[in-house]
């Protein structure tokens, strides 16, 4: 008589794909199938469909072809699907990018082909013909794409950026592109200007990337958490404070550095680029501006005012400019700052004309 046993062993459901390999601060990982998240640590293994996820942190994971995926602060990235061969044709590498930023640099071996990589978020898919890219997603999914440079400052590659509405083709160093949401086309890539690797990678780790400016101004409308309720609004029906008037009075006390956030100068000048809008018109106590507003401007992130008869323009991101120029003058301005270009006009132009050139 003869007796069979039969064993049954568990096989890639929690398989290694690969590993933590640097970690500053906070992160989690949350493991398809169980319920308890697993606190980053150095060498922590990594397997597909988990959701790496960082706090007031930053972490990178090394796949096991030597790819490598760097999140910044507050960032949400899923392995959907990751599959190692020795036959390069038949491995492939898909990520869903969740929130926040990410940097992906494809392993220097090949042990995957460049055509079976790709990362989704809300609005595209990145197809991957590079090494070397970034990638931001906002909390409402709108989604950033930067084609970095390889180490001699040259082109990384080729990425193809797909929405639902059409794509575009990115192969020169930091040219960018973004997609608002899935029905619209990526925006036409252009050029970043004075940027450099070590001061993108240091930003970065300080600023968390930011929602772009439409749906920055829709959540001051609608508030989405209690710390954003006010709770005298239904008690002073009748309020006496004229808001405008407000806007008016602002000064210098009033500019807020931590209003600046570097990555939405990015996201604008993506979005301005592609459909070339108007220099924006208006007037603060009898000064005419072109290209800014008055007060807080939220999009070019510049405060301006007028305290008797000075006119200041003030913008600190990056760099920082401090103008104080006679209001009743008339001058052109031109700034071109990392990831921004501004053209101002004050009072209709002239022949007075000021050049700000900033490098990061």
């Amino acid at each position: 008589m003869y007796f069979w046993l039969l064993v049954l062993f568990p096989f890639a459901a929690n398989a290694q794909v690969g590993a933590i390999s640097e970690l500053n601060g906070i992160g989690e990982i949350l493991r398809q199938g169980t319920d308890d998240s697993l606190v980053a640590e150095l060498q922590l293994g990594i397997a597909s469909m988990d959701n790496i996820r960082t706090g007031n942190g930053r972490l990178s994971v090394r796949f096991l072809d030597d790819s490598v995926v760097s999140l910044t602060e507050r960032s949400s990235i899923v392995v959907d699907e990751y599959v190692f061969d020795p036959d390069p044709s038949r491995s492939r590498l898909a990520l869903n990018m969740a929130s926040g930023t990410a940097r992906f640099l494809t392993g220097a071996l090949g042990r995957i082909n460049l055509n079976r990589i790709s990362i989704r978020t809300p609005v595209a898919t990145i197809a991957i013909r590079g090494t070397n890219l970034l990638t931001s997603v906002s909390e409402i999914g709108s989604t950033m794409v930067i084609l970095l440079p390889d180490e001699n400052g040259e082109s990384s590659g080729e990425i193809v950026v797909t929405s639902m509405a059409g794509e575009v083709v990115m192969n020169e160093p930091w040219q960018a592109t973004a997609v608002t949401v899935s029905e619209s086309p990526p925006t036409p890539p252009v050029i970043l200007q004075g940027l450099t690797m070590t001061f993108l990678n240091n930003l970065l780790i300080v600023n968390p990337p930011d929602e772009i400016q439409d749906a920055v101004d829709e959540q001051a409308s609608s508030p989405t958490n209690l710390l954003d309720v006010d709770l005298l609004e239904d008690a002073l029906e009748d309020n006496e404070l004229d808001e405008d008037a407000l806007d008016d009075e602002i000064g210098r006390l009033d500019i807020d550095l931590l209003a600046a956030d570097f990555l939405t100068d990015l996201l604008n000048t993506l979005q301005v680029s592609a459909t070339k809008k108007d220099a924006q018109v208006s007037e603060i106590d009898g000064v005419k501006l072109e290209g800014i507003l008055p007060g807080f401007d939220k999009q070019n992130q510049t405060y301006t005012f007028v305290e008797g008869e000075v006119l200041t323009i003030f913008r600190s991101v990056e760099n920082t400019f401090d103008l104080e120029l006679d209001k009743d003058g008339s001058y052109n301005i031109s700034v071109l700052t990392a990831g921004l270009a501004l053209d101002i006009t004050i009072n209709g132009g002239g022949d007075n004309a000021i050049y700000i050139t900033q490098s990061p």
